[in-house]
């Protein structure tokens, strides 16, 4: 049911990806303080969090390359949590702080140099497309997620590019710190909701695409099972599904039996987004009642 891949592709895309960030966010800061742009600035944060959280996916990607070892042998894979709080954290910060300037600013505008801004948001629609571009064949959930992030970037660029020419030809420039109002409040929107999945992972909450109760409905609909009980499903990154459970036979039977019993179970459940699953058998009369949970 585990999807193999070379994954040697997908870094190559994601250092791409990262680089033409991290380079044109350094871009943004010093265009953000020459054209006295808040909007500029609040972009240019939340591209450091892409920078950031580009250059964590591919430093994970690269990790996961080397499978399990003895210390982890689930393998890497929640590694990939660490970057995101990290991320979060740092954007959560950044884009609270802007707020703090943009505010006062709505009520009391400063004068911004429009025409900068409107380079700036050209060359930003420019640059994140060519990596949501390097990035749109990629087979990884890691890419494909990463892809969709820089495409929302070249939208919020589109935005910019519409507000500072409103500003070019209207005396509106309120419309700087409106915009960058916006772009952080859309960014702790998704800090909350990245949060909010990191944290679930970490607490191993069962997956929100999949159903227990279906789940169970499709190992009970099997004649030869008379009962589950200790049925946990949860996720090592948000994309990897793992579970476990014991299942009570209705009868005894032969350990060539148990293997097409168990293929069975899997192929029922191929279609309930879990990779991997670790079956406990129990006799009809065995006694399981110690630590026994039923779900």
């Amino acid at each position: 049911m585990a999807h193999h891949h070379d994954h040697s592709h997908g870094t190559g895309n994601l250092k791409v990806a990262f680089f033409l960030n991290l380079v044109f966010t350094i871009i943004e800061i010093i265009g953000g303080i020459y054209t006295n742009s808040l909007a500029i600035l609040s972009d240019a944060l939340h591209d450091l969090g892409d920078s950031l959280s580009l250059g964590l996916s591919w430093y994970f990607q690269r990790l996961s390359n080397r499978g399990r070892t003895q210390n982890y042998s689930y393998g890497y894979k929640r590694f990939s949590l660490l970057g995101a709080i990290i991320n979060a954290v740092v954007l959560a910060v950044g884009s609270t702080f802007i707020l703090t300037q943009a505010i006062p600013q709505l009520f009391n505008p400063e004068e911004t140099h429009a025409e900068g801004m409107l380079y700036l948001a050209i060359l930003g629609i420019i640059v994140n497309g060519a990596a949501v571009f390097k990035l749109r064949k990629g087979e990884s959930m890691n890419e494909k997620v990463v892809s969709l992030h820089l495409l929302e970037d070249v939208l919020g660029w589109a935005a910019v590019l519409v507000g500072s020419i409103i500003m070019m030809n209207f005396d509106a420039p309120f419309i700087d710190p409106f915009l960058s109002i916006l772009i952080s409040l859309y960014v702790i929107y998704n800090v909350y909701r990245n949060l909010k999945k990191s944290m679930q992972v970490i607490l191993q909450a069962t997956p929100s695409e999949v159903s227990l109760d279906e789940v169970k409905s499709q190992l009970l609909d099997m004649s030869e099972i008379i009962e589950i009980h200790d049925l946990h499903v949860w996720s090592l990154d948000g994309n990897y599904n793992v579970m476990s459970v014991h299942v009570r036979l209705e009868q005894d039977y032969k350990l060539s039996e148990v293997s097409d019993l168990k293929e069975k179970m899997r192929s029922r459940l191929h279609d309930e987004s879990i990779e991997h699953i670790t079956i406990e058998f129990e006799g009809k009369d065995e006694d399981c009642s110690y630590g026994k949970s039923k779900i």
